[in-house]
């Protein structure tokens, strides 16, 4: 049932949303929202954001955040991944790419990278998340 390493992988690599979840402080529940995001050759999970949003705002207080991917056709499979932010970076337009070229059209990418306004300069307003799995928890129920 549980997903080798390998498997786990592959299964990030598809074009699939992930939901981010980061903890809130106070009686609030953790903020879960979806987020496009892709996979590093090192393992390492990204995503950027607006530096002023309240994702950007909860995952620089909380130093930590969740990413469920999940999909169920043909069968229900899904991966978990929990870790520590390695680094938050302005967004470059190479990784505006790279994010883009997941879920897009190849006609519509150019203009997606150019409306995100990615420069890879703070001042943009847009953050990378880079984070390192520590924790992973998977399962493909359609595997029993």
């Amino acid at each position: 049932m549980t997903l080798s390493p390998e498997e786990r992988r592959a299964f990030l690599d598809e074009p699939l949303i992930a939901t981010l979840a980061v903890a809130r402080e106070g009686e609030r529940a953790p903020l879960a929202v979806p987020v496009w995001f892709w996979q590093e050759d090192n393992g390492d999970l990204l995503f950027f954001t607006e530096a002023d949003s309240l994702k950007s705002r909860l995952v620089e207080a909380a130093g930590r955040f969740s990413l469920l991917v999940q999909r169920t056709e043909p069968t229900y499979r899904y991966v978990s991944a929990e870790g520590p932010v390695v680094s938050a970076t302005p967004t470059t337009p190479d990784e505006s790419y790279t994010d883009a070229s997941r879920y897009l059209a190849p006609d519509k990418v150019d203009a997606y990278v150019e409306r995100t306004g990615a420069t890879g300069d703070p001042t943009a307003g847009l953050v990378t998340y880079r984070m390192r799995p520590e924790h992973w928890f998977s399962a493909d129920l359609g595997s029993l």
